[in-house]
């Protein structure tokens, strides 16, 4: 069986905890490697490394560190397929999402690539008599990132890329379900022409994640997962005194106007709910018609499309709609609360409980699910459940509809699908939801733009890629500057007026 390493300073080193995980093939069931758990100590080790690596790379020019973005993007393109496979194979993911994966990182990364125009700082000329103002966006030093198991490559490229493109070191925690990517992203980030130490990868459980949070040189530390883990880094991380960005669950709403396209509405919605077997962040889990007609016109659309989808292994091809989950027990809690909404009175429309794969019985495949007539009160509302799992809630105004994105705990994304410009404008307007789709169901910005929700989806007042990661990753220094002609006896005790 194969034993994956850690990545520190350059090259794979053998776990010394003597702790393991086993990583997972979902589709069998069966073990397919054992990745180290890394105590405090080796956490130490590589902060030492990364520390001392950071100062030169601090002192590389900004169009330098580009160029290791730009070559890297190149390779990226050359492994797309080996990249994609490995992410597969221990996520469960088909092969065309885990390439999504992949490309979605890889957009952040050619954003990177424009850091000397991003690190420029201001400059005022004669602020004062013989006075001179500007200020210069300078690395944090060591940061470090704890990453999920749903975007194995993608989030890793959200938080890594600007970060060193800032000149700093990085720290890199991936998930242990599947963390072959991860590794793979360091080597080809070496390959790319990044000093030893810059990035490094230290696999591990939360006792990595408390050496992180613990640890006096990591200066800042990004995270993606579930909100009470995001809630105790984000708390942990600042009474540390560190700059920590923390991104949590979500319950994303797409409301459904009588007027909407409601072929596209449905096609919306199976792509949104069902992809990667719901096993997204900003995946549609409730469909909100409004009006009876338009959830009747809904569902009659919705369900010969679920019933249609093709659930298999990845190996499969182009010909299957969604794959595994990750392992046995995010299966066993989808189908606890599926049978939580039957019990508290939902309506199962469409059943996918004892699915079994020919050949594949042991792998965590769950068929598809859709629920009508949830009300806000039952728990498959309430709760993120992270599967195959559409329920819908019926409501009979525009008002109502909305009051209902907008009292749910979770702000991360939210979808309207009408033909009115004015509903569109007004839901955009007033919906208290950091991304919003107006018929488009799964709102993530472009590279060049940045992802963030609100409420309890984030906590940490600078969002994701974009113009904040640059932010996120730097401390702005101000300099005031004057060149007397003469030298003047005696000191000055007041604030100098620019005048």
């Amino acid at each position: 069986m194969q034993e994956l390493t850690h990545y520190i300073n350059g090259a794979h080193v053998k776990g010394q905890s003597g702790r393991f995980a086993d990583v997972m093939n979902p589709a069998t069931g069966e073990v397919q490697a054992k990745v180290p758990l890394a105590n405090a100590e080796e956490m130490a080790s590589a902060v030492d490394i990364a520390k001392d690596a950071q100062v030169g790379w601090a002192a590389t020019n900004p169009q330098r560190r580009a160029r290791v973005m730009m070559k890297f993007v190149d390779l990226l393109n050359r492994d797309m397929k080996k990249l994609a496979d490995a992410l597969s194979r221990e996520h469960g993911k088909t092969l065309p999402d885990a390439a999504g994966d992949v490309q979605r990182g890889l957009e952040v990364v050619e954003y990177c690539i424009g850091a000397p125009q991003m690190l420029k700082g201001e400059f005022t000329d004669a602020a004062g008599p013989g006075i001179d103002m500007y200020s210069m966006r300078q690395p944090l030093g060591v940061t470090a990132g704890i990453t999920p198991f749903n975007f194995p490559a993608m989030i890793p490229m959200w938080m890594f890329a600007p970060a060193i493109a800032c000149g700093n070191a990085f720290i890199l925690k991936p998930s242990e379900r599947d963390p072959s990517v991860p590794l793979m992203l360091a080597e080809l980030m070496e390959e790319a022409g990044l000093p030893r130490g810059i990035l490094q990868v230290v696999n591990g459980d939360k006792e990595a994640v408390d050496a992180i949070l613990y640890h006096p040189e990591i200066q800042s530390i990004g995270f993606v997962g579930s909100t009470p883990i995001a809630e105790y880094i984000y708390g942990t991380g600042c009474s540390q005194g560190k700059r920590v960005q923390c991104f949590g669950g979500a319950k994303n709403h797409m409301i459904v106007m009588p007027d909407a396209d409601m072929d596209q509405a449905a096609d919306a919605l199976i792509g949104a709910g069902y992809g990667a077997a719901g096993e997204r962040c900003m995946a549609i889990s409730v469909a909100v018609p409004v009006g009876d007609e338009t959830a009747d016109r809904l569902i009659e659309k919705l369900v010969p499309r679920i019933e249609t989808l093709k659930v298999g292994p990845y190996t499969a091809g182009d010909d299957v709609d969604y794959g595994p989950v990750v392992t046995a027990a995010a299966k066993a809690n989808i189908e606890r609360l599926v049978q939580t909404g039957i019990d508290q009175g939902a309506k199962l429309v469409v059943d996918g409980r004892g699915f079994k794969l020919q050949g594949y019985e042991d792998g965590y495949f769950i068929g598809p699910h859709l629920f009508d007539h949830a009300t806000p009160d039952m728990d498959i509302y309430k709760t993120e459940i992270f599967g195959p799992v559409l329920t819908t809630v019926r409501t009979q105004t525009y008002e109502e509809a909305l009051k209902l994105a907008m009292d749910h705990e979770y702000g991360n994304g939210t979808a309207i699908f009408t033909r009115d410009g004015d509903t569109a404008r007004d839901f955009a307007s007033r919906v208290n939801v950091g991304m919003v789709g107006i018929n488009v169901p799964i709102p993530v910005p472009l590279a060049y733009h940045t992802f963030g929700g609100w409420k309890k989806s984030v906590f940490g007042d600078l969002n994701q890629h974009g113009p904040d990661a640059f932010k996120f990753y730097t401390r702005t220094k101000t300099v005031t500057s004057r060149w007397p002609s003469g030298i003047k006896d005696g000191g000055e005790f007041s604030i100098p007026v620019m005048e």
